[in-house]
């Protein structure tokens, strides 16, 4: 059921400058990397959909694909291993080990593996086992209805609100990119840093600071990846009535929401985890086309090699995405 994989490509997650800086409530020590196309190296004699040699994309939970939950799609939440499985966040995700290694373990290989599609990057799909996932499960569910009432509808994305946040802005830009990918035509990205909304506007998006919120429209799609609960009050209040709010993420334990101005307004919140493995895939496809470009977010890349230069350099508050490579 196993498979052996060597890494090609690794690229950091939005967490995990936050990590290195010990600013996270994941405890140390912990071995990064859960972002990553490898190359199959070996194969346990029951594995029957990868083929050593063969390129794929490690989604960063682990998941069986036969429990309930598995057969649901919603593969962050296997019940044949531990809670939270994951590569790359030490004793939080289980000791699964992290992907900047020489090889990788994977369980479930036929469950777990997505085949790379020919003529695809390993350094620009490494992000698709995480972060890239992560933003289209931020829209694509939403954002094709809306369009078929409206083709401008808008839609805003609210990243980091100060510019000394620890965590980076990988996820709003590719969220940013699937909206267009997906046919949206009005797409807004707010950040806190001046080089995420200098990227934001060379990637065609509209680049808003968060200092001037009366200049963030009122959307039906709102993706609020600020990471606190002030900022998610923030993105809720822009969201138009009848809208949806996604949030990508929060490790807060509790915080105040304005449930009767939601009610009022029937505004849809949606807050959790993403099921990667399920997602991948069409992800894969849009990328295939050629109508999603992850690569246009990554600031460095950099060999193995100089792996500690580069993810020192990636704890300054202007990192964004950087791709280690075999």
């Amino acid at each position: 059921m196993a498979a052996v994989v060597r890494p090609l490509a690794v690229a950091t997650c939005d967490l995990d400058r936050a990590m290195m800086l010990g600013r996270t409530p994941f405890p140390l020590p912990l071995h990064l990397g859960h972002e990553c196309v490898g190359e199959v190296l070996e194969v346990g004699e029951l594995v029957g959909s990868v083929r050593v040699g063969q390129r794929v994309v490690v989604p960063f939970q682990i998941s069986c694909g036969e429990c309930a939950a598995c057969r649901r799609g919603n593969q962050g939440s296997c019940t044949s291993v531990p809670p939270a499985s994951m590569y790359g966040f030490g004793l939080a995700g289980g000791l699964w080990g992290g992907a900047l290694a020489d090889r990788l373990a994977v369980p479930f290989a036929d469950a777990m593996l997505v085949p790379l599609p020919d003529g695809l990057d390993p350094a620009a799909a490494a992000g698709v086992a995480d972060n890239v996932s992560d933003a289209y499960r931020q829209v694509a569910p939403h954002l094709p209805a809306l369009l078929a009432h409206d083709p401008d509808a808008e839609v805003l994305i609210v990243g980091r609100l100060t510019r000394d946040d620890p965590l980076t802005s990988s996820t709003p830009l590719y969220a940013g990119l699937v909206a267009r990918a997906l046919g949206a035509r009005r797409i807004s990205v707010v950040d806190g840093r001046a080089e995420v909304r200098r990227l934001a506007g060379e990637l065609g998006l509209r680049a808003l600071d968060p200092r001037r919120p009366k200049e963030w429209p009122t959307a039906p799609l709102t993706v609020d990846a600020t990471g606190t609960p002030a900022g998610l009050r923030r993105v809720l209040r822009h969201t138009a009535p009848d809208g949806v709010c996604t949030c990508v993420w929060s490790l807060h334990r509790r915080g105040g929401l304005p449930l009767a101005a939601c009610y009022v307004r029937n505004v849809t919140l949606h807050i959790g985890r993403s099921h990667v493995r399920a997602l991948i895939p069409g992800v894969l496809a849009l990328m295939a086309d050629g109508r999603l470009r992850p690569e246009l977010v990554t600031t460095n890349v950099a060999g193995f090699a100089d792996a500690p230069d580069a993810l020192r350099e990636h704890r300054l508050d202007c990192a964004v995405k950087t791709v280690l490579v075999a």
